[in-house]
């Protein structure tokens, strides 16, 4: 259907002035028997169309009354999913569009001729709030064809939105691990699967989180040390304050506090001994790595320079055969870079043997 509103100037006398229209489309859904009727009215182009189908909308914009051979039937209008183009013609061979119907009025036999009106909405959230629950009244949720039913839901439905984290915050956060990060003397850290920190947990290894791999270890910083300095002082100057208290009685039991702290020292001297060997030994391992490390360099130089000498014998005979002079220079060029590098070859081998006999 197709609605024309007058428009024009207040006042306006002239010819030129003279009100032009505006064309507006939507589609009209009414009960069968009633569709029937105004499929006929529209086809017959009788000049009594304007007394049989009108169309009467009230203040609101979105209800009215459509009367069809003066049947009154109550109409709402209301908001498509989606756009539709709509066409005409003259000769049935060409098509001018002519507007984008995007509303429909749905007329309906037990519906309200006269709602009541509602009230103006003010500025204030809550009336915010429903205005935009008066206009989901008025949101249709199918298209005209079937295959569109519930299309807005399925085709328009509502993205995740994600949680809101305070910018500040964060950056506080990040400002604070990496200081942390920085007071730290050494930082170890491991990668382990899933599956195996899973299996962890239900041997019970969360007793041990410190010794458990997986567990990134830091040790003590600057910031912690410096504490730590400040509660030994707190207790030295406690410790000695005490000490001139007491009575000349406790010197027995002082003396076997020094026999007790040789012993501790005596149990360190022989711990930081143990760490020695331990350093040794380790460092006996590696150099023993190294030295695998080098032999496996050297097995690859020796079967590398094995294979350049046998091209070596390849090209030199190839050379011998060939007739044309041009070629047999060419071949030579290339022979020579071929023996240069065969050198370079054989001296890295030989400077890897007085490595390994070092």
């Amino acid at each position: 259907m197709t609605s024309k509103l007058k428009v024009g100037k207040v006042g306006s006398k002239n010819k030129e002035d003279a009100p032009y229209e505006l064309e507006s489309q939507f589609v009209l859904r009414l009960p069968s028997e009633y569709a029937s009727t105004v499929r006929r009215i529209a086809q017959s182009s009788s000049m009594n169309m304007k007394d049989r189908l009108t169309i009467e909308l009230h203040p609101d914009g979105r209800h009215g009354i459509v009367r069809v051979d003066r049947v009154p039937l109550a109409c709402k209008l209301v908001d498509l999913p989606c756009m539709i183009e709509s066409l005409k013609t003259v000769d049935k061979k060409t098509f001018y569009k002519t507007a984008d119907v995007c509303q429909m009025l749905v007329c309906t036999l037990d519906g309200d001729l006269y709602p009541p009106l509602e009230e103006p909405t003010g500025t204030d959230p809550k009336t915010k709030k429903k205005d935009k629950d008066k206009d989901k009244k008025f949101v249709w949720n199918h298209g005209i064809t079937c295959p569109l039913k519930n299309t807005r839901k399925r085709r328009f439905r509502k993205t995740a939105k994600k949680k809101y984290i305070e910018s500040p915050d964060v950056e506080k956060e990040v400002k604070r691990l990496l200081s942390t990060d920085a007071e730290a003397v050494s930082v170890r850290w491991e990668v382990i699967a899933e599956d195996e920190s899973k299996e962890a947990d239900q041997h019970g290894s969360l007793a041990n989180l410190d010794s458990s791999p997986g567990t990134s270890g830091h040790k003590l910083g600057h910031g912690s040390s410096a504490q730590c300095d400040e509660l030994r002082k707190i207790f030295n100057d406690i410790s000695s304050s005490s000490e001139d208290e007491e009575d000349e009685g406790d010197r027995h039991e002082d003396e076997d506090l020094n026999i007790m702290d040789t012993e501790d020292d005596l149990v360190g001297q022989l711990q930081d001994k143990f760490n020695e060997s331990d350093s040794t030994q380790h460092e006996s391992d590696r150099n023993s790595q190294i030295v695998m490390e080098y032999q496996v360099q050297i097995n690859s130089i020796k079967t590398k320079l094995q294979d350049t000498r046998a091209r070596k014998k390849q090209q030199e005979e190839l050379i011998m055969k060939v007739e044309n002079q041009a070629l047999k220079v060419r071949l030579l060029g290339s022979y020579h870079t071929f023996y240069f590098l065969l050198q370079q070859l054989a001296s890295l081998q030989e400077q890897l043997d007085s490595l390994i006999e070092k």
